[in-house]
């Protein structure tokens, strides 16, 4: 994928990100001129299995496939604009991972991401961090149906050896 076709491959992701669905003539209009760029990122999105088409009667239209709602939780941890804030508000974010080996590809998706986010694994499916990346998860848990799959806690107790370990860990 060429550099133009990836920018608007992450641009259309955006926007869909935005809605359930998006007509594709909206989608043109809202991402400019370059009509050709926009339909070569739409094939390249669906051939990835980021994207799919739905044709309505009267329209056409994309919507992210759970594929793309892994993507866009990448895209976000990769943005610039997403500034966390590096002051601690004394809040321990934790996330426990339960996924069985048939759904290996999901947890692997998902220990990527929680690296990405700055979490440490203290245990096999336990990470933890003291960045407030809490509702990017609790989002990530509803988009993929993880009920008991994956556990969301924020807290500040821990005991005070652990306490000890992450603070020395985080450098806090």
């Amino acid at each position: 994928m060429s550099s133009q076709n990836n920018t608007y491959g992450k641009k259309i992701l955006k926007k869909l990100a935005e809605k359930s669905a998006i007509s594709l003539p909206d989608l043109q209009n809202d991402l400019g001129q370059d009509k050709y760029a926009v339909t070569r990122s739409l094939k390249g999105l669906q051939e990835a299995g980021l994207i799919e088409s739905i044709y309505s009667g009267q329209n056409d239209y994309a919507r992210l496939t759970r594929e793309g709602k892994k993507k866009i939780n990448s895209l976000m941890l990769d943005s610039e604009t997403t500034l966390v804030n590096t002051k601690w508000d004394g809040f321990w974010r934790i996330i426990l991972l339960d996924l069985p080996e048939q759904r290996k590809s999901e947890r692997e998706s998902l220990r990527y991401l929680l690296k990405k986010a700055n979490f440490v694994c203290l245990k096999n499916s336990v990470w933890i961090s003291p960045h407030p990346y809490e509702h990017l998860f609790i989002n990530i848990k509803k988009d993929l149906g993880f009920t008991t799959e994956m556990i969301v806690i924020v807290t500040e107790f821990v005991d005070e050896e652990t306490a000890k370990v992450l603070l020395q860990t985080f450098g806090k």
